[in-house]
């Protein structure tokens, strides 16, 4: 299966470099954040991205000591060790989590009203 990234995004992104862990049923991966939307992110790894295309993976991002946003996240396109994620499921907590980190980083809530009208749409 060949993987790539088609650009054609719909939703701002937001660059926020953060640690985190990417997780699946028996492995878990340290990662840095690249870039967050409302509908996925970027992740970098220490290494090239060898793992399966198809699985579902569990984004974990530690916002403070008692605030986090988890996310079901399937792959988009791998470039080495960068991997784009689509954000599969988002529970109520972690999207008004992300929702607020989006706002804060775009500094126009008329932006992020415009990615979440476009986030009901799909």
């Amino acid at each position: 299966m060949t993987l790539k990234n088609t650009d054609q995004r719909h939703f701002h992104r937001i660059f926020y470099k953060a640690d985190a862990t990417l997780n699946n049923r028996d492995k878990t991966w340290p990662c840095e954040i690249v870039d967050l939307s409302l509908k996925g992110c970027l992740l970098c790894f220490a290494a090239s991205w060898q793992e399966d295309p198809e699985q579902i993976y569990t984004l974990v991002l530690r916002l403070s000591e008692d605030t986090q946003i988890t996310m079901a996240l399937s792959v988009s396109h791998v470039v080495d060790n960068t991997v784009g994620f689509k954000c599969e499921h988002i529970d109520i907590e972690s999207i008004s989590n992300l929702r607020r980190l989006v706002e804060l980083n775009l500094g126009d809530s008329s932006l992020l009203n415009r990615d979440l009208l476009a986030l009901c749409q799909l």
